[in-house]
């Protein structure tokens, strides 16, 4: 039988290994909770309110980073397509 460790390094609970076969059995004693349109609707409201949006200058500097990994990408794969292209007509050629 293993314990698990916690974060703090203490062993906080015991695992139970598992058993092929074995069915396990959904939480179906536990009621749902049905909540409520206004109640759904406030809550959105208050996950809004914890969104942090880059500034503007942020945005900037991540497209522009974005911009030049593709750029970068784009040189890369056209160099290797280059020449595994170049490597494949030499290897037909030899055959001709």
């Amino acid at each position: 039988m293993a314990k698990a460790k916690s974060p703090s390094g203490r062993r906080t609970q015991t695992v139970q290994p598992a058993i092929a076969g074995a069915a396990v059995a959904p939480d179906a004693a536990l009621p749902k909770k049905r909540t409520s349109i206004p109640q759904f609707a406030s809550q959105v409201r208050a996950e809004g309110r914890k969104i942090v949006w880059p500034s503007r200058k942020e945005t900037w500097i991540t497209s522009v980073m974005v911009l030049i990994m593709v750029v970068i990408a784009a040189i890369f794969f056209f160099v290797v397509d280059t020449g595994l292209a170049f490597v494949s007509r030499f290897v037909l050629a030899i055959g001709q």
